[in-house]
């Protein structure tokens, strides 16, 4: 894989991040809801975040907060 693949899946409102085509031999969460996926070398190949929704919306909350 030459670039990253982005797959949200709306019926369980998940985002996979492929950065390689490589084979998950294992995982560390990062956070209650995000994974980093992991190659036998122990290489990152891929990020899970489960409720993507509300991750994304408190990251652009986060960044560009409202004036008022």
């Amino acid at each position: 894989m030459t670039h990253p693949k982005m797959t949200y899946f709306s019926d369980q409102d998940v985002i996979h991040l492929a950065i390689t085509d490589e084979d998950e031999a294992g995982s560390m969460a990062l956070s209650p809801d995000i994974t980093a996926e992991l190659n036998a070398d122990g290489d990152l190949i891929g990020i899970e975040i489960l409720k993507a929704s509300a991750f994304l919306r408190d990251v652009i909350l986060e960044r560009y907060p409202r004036n008022g």
